[in-house]
């Protein structure tokens, strides 16, 4: 038998849906496009078409005062193989493959030590992070200043700590064989954005993980690389293509360092030891009026640079199977 209680409580309707006021989805579509209108007028304007006028212009005789010639693919062809016309075109090739080799490698290492160092400091960890990431905010001018003094042969703050040590000074800037490794200790010592990510990724790294590790016995070297360097490999994953991606293009830096204080006479240091890519594209673009070329060696590194990419995430793919 039913409850009276229940019985007698009054059956529940649903309430009515919603109506939709006319033009009212209209309305959400044109907001959406105004709020996304400066980011699309932004590509628009100042990425996709200076890509695609770059593009058309590397199939160009162009020397930036004259009306464009068109020439088809000769700029490419003479880029590979005119070794007259462009003598020095595979050695900034060279210089800039040997300059990421040392130089990525190196600063993921400094990253790590110095994310390592912060996440175990208690106090001032703070202070030690804004220190460590001043170099990142510093201008690129007085950067290459500071360290063309550091490595001067005579006065140079480098050459003076060395000799503490018994280790006779060195030519850095002026010793071909010593020109990227002295550039890629500059990019090591910048290292304050991987710095910074490799401390987030340290920071998401679980108590629990680093306790079991101990519990079973595990020293603080076995727990480095048995438990911090496996969870940070996503990470250092994507801190090697973006630091890659980053090295192929190096040009600020080196164009200060071989100015010689003013820039017209740069030619990329002793027998071109530092003619990084982009340094020589600069030069091609705005010291050899060669635009057109220059236009061309833009789109070879960006082909260079999707292959490179294509094949980290290949690599890691099949190492993950």
């Amino acid at each position: 038998m039913a409850s009276p209680v229940l019985a007698d409580k009054p059956a529940v309707t649903p309430l009515p849906g919603r109506r939709r006021r006319p033009g009212f989805g209209r309305r959400d579509h044109v907001i959406g496009w105004l709020l996304i209108a400066p980011a699309v007028v932004y590509f628009v304007i100042f990425l996709l078409y200076p890509a695609l006028a770059a593009l058309y212009y590397s199939f160009t005789d162009w020397n930036l005062r004259s009306a464009p010639n068109w020439v088809g693919p000769a700029n490419y062809s003479d880029l590979l193989f005119d070794d007259v016309r462009y003598p020095h075109f595979w050695k900034s090739i060279r210089v800039t493959l040997q300059y990421t080799l040392i130089a990525v490698p190196l600063t993921l290492a400094t990253a790590l030590a110095q994310a390592l160092l912060i996440n175990t400091i208690r106090r001032g960890s703070n202070v030690f992070r804004l220190l460590l990431f001043l170099p990142v905010v510093t201008a690129e001018a007085a950067v290459g200043a500071i360290w063309r003094w550091l490595y001067d042969p005579q006065y140079g703050l480098v050459n003076s700590l060395l000799g503490l040590f018994g280790v006779p000074g060195q030519n850095w800037l002026n010793t071909p064989e010593l020109v990227i490794p002295a550039l890629s200790f500059i990019a090591a010592w910048q290292c304050g954005i991987s710095m910074i990510i490799y401390l987030a990724g340290l920071k998401g790294i679980p108590d629990s993980i680093r306790e079991a590790a101990i519990i079973d016995g595990a020293g603080p070297v076995q727990r480095f690389w048995k438990v911090v360097v496996p969870m940070l490999r996503p990470t250092t994953f994507y801190l090697l293509v973006t630091g890659v991606i980053a090295a192929l293009q190096v040009f600020g830096l080196v164009y200060v360092i071989f100015s010689g204080g003013g820039g017209r006479s740069v030619t990329g240091g002793p027998e071109q030891s530092g003619l990084t890519y982009v340094l020589h594209l600069y030069l091609f673009a705005f010291r050899y009026d060669a635009m057109g070329a220059a236009c061309a060696m833009s789109f070879i590194l960006f082909l260079f640079i999707m292959i490179i990419t294509a094949l980290q995430f290949k690599f890691v793919r099949q190492e993950a199977s």
